[in-house]
């Protein structure tokens, strides 16, 4: 008999349901639900578990290829295949509201749930990267987060084994209170080891394995739902604990289990907990379950059922295993000195019933909770913002232009700016070695290049966004973001193959909002569609703004895009040039254009201004260009123009061997514009004397626009015949930056 405990709409507001909702839920169970039923909808409805406001959106964005072994939502993660019968499982998730709060735990979380999402598909992660955005790096608070989240995630990466081989970090105000922690895991299996999150076949025992239950991470999908206060502090119980060795051991029993072949399928247990586990499996399996929450393992006292069916502490696993194949499963674990209880069974229909002391606490049907099922699915009002005319508005004559002395000047600040400058220090925490697969510590590319052992590819993976083009134009700059991870992926010697997406926004009813929010994911459907990256799933993540002394301020919207590909590692291009002596060619279009660069927001102070020059067509002929070349063997390194401009990128190539250049500037082209502007597009190669001919027959034959500009020389760095320097000074600022203001 379902315990009647009283609930009515003002129940269902508490739990972060609309009354609405409360009456749609009424409505498909027949009755009234009790506490615990309300509470089970109030996480899987929740934005965060049900993607009730973006999964229209989220639908239209491309999801097929013949490269794709599993498509977005059928599993886990995406998987595509890599040749050599070998599988590449890859994702990118969020950990956005925990970190804001408790950056140590939920930083390391985040690395913990995004391994399990790979593992539990039965692939071995290998790399790790993440997307981390702070505010006002010189705040005391930004500093607080900045500290707990680098060792959030170093220690549980360190520990549990995988190498961190990239990422990126960015600061501006409006992230000062609401940091994006975004973490991406990739992994490699046999194609044809796949572990499915699946339950069927009536009477088959269901087990949760892995660590104990406790009432950590209760309604935390609810807490993602919702907008950072000064209050938020108090939610902390909603924030997870991650043990990495306990992950560690997890790995390999699962990894073993998925070999053993006793089982029907296996799902992790992150989000929403024990109540997304069953009902997912269920939901795909087209089955129902018995679950006995008392037999599930605690590690505290005085815990309800509720909170056991909602905990989302970490490191478990939900198992449908084959009857009879039971004591094969238990050995397993046991050899693994983990928990292993059978809590259930499958059954018939699509009803989830979970007992308590054999007492039926709660009763409802699996289809209703997933995503894509029964929850709601909405359309939200969309208005362009006022600011977004207001950018159209900038006049690149109203900035002087500045001459060679000024730009000396420029370069310094750019090159120690937080957003340009080394981020040492973050990644001098993370062990990028372990593994001994990472091709790119000692041999630098845009893209982190990872050993597939045993054939002759790696993997390319990249993470890429930058929210500032993105707030001027939702959609151009979404299109920025893919095609720069395509173009970071085919600089380093690779073939994009497809994306994961972690999209954070603001408020989804706030109009202006869901107008950038829909307008980027337009942009991400545009430039997958053309650069053949299929979407393989990901992660939104809405409410990412903070109200603070009655004010409220969103991030920037920041749809980071994660990219991989594969590479012939005899292919594999590296972004420093090689020794003096070797030319240096610009390809792409160059155009009068410092829209949204650091160096007009942050030098100028100028904030409003359009996303950079940007052609689409002009992107994708550079990249099919730059793969000839590199087939050919004629580049001797490859670098793209991004952030911090030309200056940037010459500056970026140069120190890895301590070299420099000499460079003349286009008397067509302002020297901000030529030296410190981001329009995109654009990509600096060196090429040895003697494959110079053939170089420019290639490239004369592709159409995309080439011009040499200077040469490498042994460590000065000359401008328009003025002498900028010494390779070396610059490499002391680039590498102090961060150190200098993180050691005080």
């Amino acid at each position: 008999m379902i315990k009647n405990q009283s609930v009515n709409v003002a129940t269902a507001k508490e739990l972060g349901l609309l009354p609405e909702e409360f009456e749609q839920i009424c409505s498909l169970l027949g009755r009234t639900p009790n506490f615990t039923e309300l509470s089970i909808y109030s996480v899987m409805w929740s934005e965060h578990a049900s993607y009730k406001n973006s999964i229209k959106k989220i639908k239209t964005l491309p999801r097929d290829g013949e490269q794709l072994m599993v498509k977005a939502g059928e599993e886990n993660a995406g998987m595509v295949y890599i040749g050599n019968g070998i599988a590449c499982v890859f994702k990118i998730e969020s950990h956005n509201h925990p970190s804001a709060v408790e950056p140590y735990q939920g930083a390391a979380t985040g690395v913990g749930g995004i391994n399990r999402d790979i593992f539990t598909m039965g692939a071995r992660p290998i790399a790790q990267l993440n997307s981390l955005r702070f505010g006002d790096i010189d705040s005391p608070h930004t500093q607080w987060l900045l500290k707990g989240v680098t060792k959030g995630i170093g220690d549980y990466g360190n520990a549990f084994g995988v190498p961190v081989v990239g990422g990126e970090v960015f600061f501006d105000p409006c992230y000062e209170n609401n940091p994006l922690v975004n973490a991406m895991s990739v992994g490699i299996m046999k194609k044809d080891d796949l572990i499915s999150a699946i339950a069927k076949g009536k009477g088959n025992p269901i087990y949760i394995v892995g660590s104990s239950t406790g009432k950590d991470g209760i309604h935390g999908t609810s807490f993602a739902s919702a907008q950072i206060t000064e209050n938020s502090s108090d939610d902390i119980p909603s924030i997870q604990v991650g043990d990495p060795f306990q992950e560690k051991l997890l790995l390999e029993a699962s990894l073993e289990l998925g070999k053993s072949g006793s089982i029907i399928g296996m799902q992790d247990m992150g989000a929403a907990g024990i109540i997304c586990s069953t009902s997912e499996m269920s939901e795909r399996g087209e089955c129902g379950m018995d679950i006995h929450l008392d037999r599930v393992p605690l590690r505290q006292k005085n815990i309800e059922p509720w909170e056991i069916l909602l905990s989302e502490s970490q490191e478990r696993m939900l198992v449908c295993v084959k009857k009879g194949q039971e004591k094969i499963v238990e050995d397993i674990f046991k050899k693994w000195d983990l928990n292993c209880a059978q809590i259930g069974e499958v059954t018939d229909g699509d009803r989830l019933n979970f007992y308590w002391n054999n007492e039926l606490v709660a009763d409802v049907p699996a289809s209703t909770l997933v995503l894509g099922g029964g929850a709601p699915q909405y359309d939200r009002e969309s208005k362009e913002p006022a600011y977004f005319a207001e950018t159209f508005k900038f006049n690149i004559d109203s900035v002087e232009e500045p001459d060679l002395q000024e730009c000396k000047k420029i370069g310094e600040y750019i090159i120690n700016h937080p957003n340009i400058a080394s981020k040492r220090w973050v990644y001098e925490q993370y062990d990028s070695m372990v593994g001994t697969r990472n091709m790119s510590t000692n041999s630098p590319s845009d893209a982190a290049i990872v050993n597939v052992k045993g054939t002759d590819t790696a993997i390319a993976m990249t993470t890429d966004c930058n929210g500032r083009y993105v707030y001027a134009n939702p959609e151009i700059g979404t299109q920025i973001a893919v095609a720069e991870a395509a173009r970071n992926i085919v600089c380093s010697g690779g073939e994009p193959l497809a994306v994961t997406n972690c999209c954070n926004f603001g408020n989804p009813y706030h109009p202006e909002t869901y107008w950038q929010f829909e307008n980027a994911i337009k942009g991400m459907s545009i430039a997958c569609s053309r650069f053949n990256t299929p979407v393989t799933g990901g992660n939104v993540s809405f409410y990412n703004q903070a109200s603070m002394n009655g004010k409220i301020e969103s991030v920037f919207p920041t749809p980071v895009i994660g990219m991989i590909g594969v590479v012939e590692k005899k292919l594999h291009t590296t972004l420093d040039f090689k020794k003096a002596g070797q030319t240096i060619y610009l390809l792409g279009h160059v155009v009068d254009d410092i829209n949204c660069s650091e160096y007009l927001y942050s030098y100028k102070g100028i904030k409003s201004s359009p996303a950079p020059y940007f052609d689409i067509e002009e992107e994708y002929n550079l990249h099919h260009a730059l793969n000839g070349l590199i087939l050919e063997g004629l580049i001797s390194s490859a670098h793209d123009i991004s952030d911090g401009g030309l200056f940037t990128t010459l500056i970026e190539s140069a120190m890895p061997n301590d070299l420099g250049f000499e460079i003349l500037t286009d008397s067509e082209i302002r020297l901000d514009s030529y030296l410190f502007g981001e329009s995109q597009g654009r990509v600096v190669v060196t090429i040895d004397s003697e494959k110079e001919e053939a170089f420019l027959d290639v490239i004369g034959l592709t159409g995309v626009p080439c011009c040499t500009i200077g040469s490498v020389t042994k460590g000065k760095i000359i401008i328009d015949d003025e002498n900028f320097g010494n390779i070396k000074d610059y490499k002391v600022k680039y590498n102090s930056c961060f150190a200098n203001r993180m050691e005080k």
